[in-house]
This record gives structure tokens, sequence and C-alpha cells, in this order.
């Protein structure tokens, strides 16, 4: 089992930038990587950014590239430094982590790849 608890959520005005934390507790070692997923009202629950360890790899979504960063300092802890925030981005921000190990860069971007999810935190970006 893995447990995730994301925190660094608020409100921000557009422009604007917030870290977003996620910690990983428990049997972290078995995931090879860690993803950011958000989800706005009345949408579905979307790709933002992942990280896989191995090769230190990166991948982001259209929509965010270019503004959004995620870093690792460890397995059990992943960040998301999101900077000229624009109000779409305003949604509940979950990190999600699978069971085992994800090959192929496009797994990553799918959610039912991954096993564990955090309970999510909210960022709403006024205009």
């Amino acid at each position: 089992q893995v447990q995730l608890v994301e925190s660094g959520g608020g409100l921000v005005q557009a422009g604007g930038s917030l870290r977003l934390s996620c910690a990983a507790s428990g049997r972290t070692f078995n995931s090879n990587g860690i993803g950011w997923f958000r989800q706005a009202p009345g949408k579905e629950r979307e790709f933002v950014a992942a990280i896989r360890w191995s090769a230190r790899s990166t991948y982001y979504a259209d929509s965010v590239k270019g503004r959004f960063t995620i870093s690792g300092d460890s397995r059990n802890m992943v960040y998301l430094q999101m900077n000229s925030l624009k109000p779409e981005d305003t949604a509940v921000y979950y990190c999600a982590a699978p069971s085992g190990s994800l090959y192929g860069s496009l797994l990553w971007y799918r959610p039912e790849k991954y096993d564990y999810w955090g309970q999510g935190t909210q960022v709403t970006v006024s205009s």
C-alpha cells in the first residue's frame, strides 16, 4: 500500500504561482514514479504531469507545458511548481502512484494506470 497526501493548494490571482507537495509513504519502492492530475467541477479528471524515477523523465500536458514543473527530492516527496496560473487551472489537484512500474511514456497520461490516490488539494485562480 502507498499513502499519498497533497498540500499547498489555495487561492491565487491569475499570473501568480503555487507549489503543491505530495508526501508519499508506505511501499513506495514498488512504484516507478508519481503523477499529478486535476479535476474541475463538471469535468473529467485530466493528466497534468508525471515524473519517472529511473530515467528522471518528466511528462506534461500541453496545457501546462512551460508553466508547471514537476520535481522530486526522493521517492517520498514530489512537487508541482505552478507558475503563470490561469483561471482555467482552477481544480482539485491529486497526486497518484502506480502499484508497479509503468513503461512507455503514454501510460503516464492515463489515470486508470494509477492505483493509489491522495484526497486532493483545491487550487483556485481568480481573474
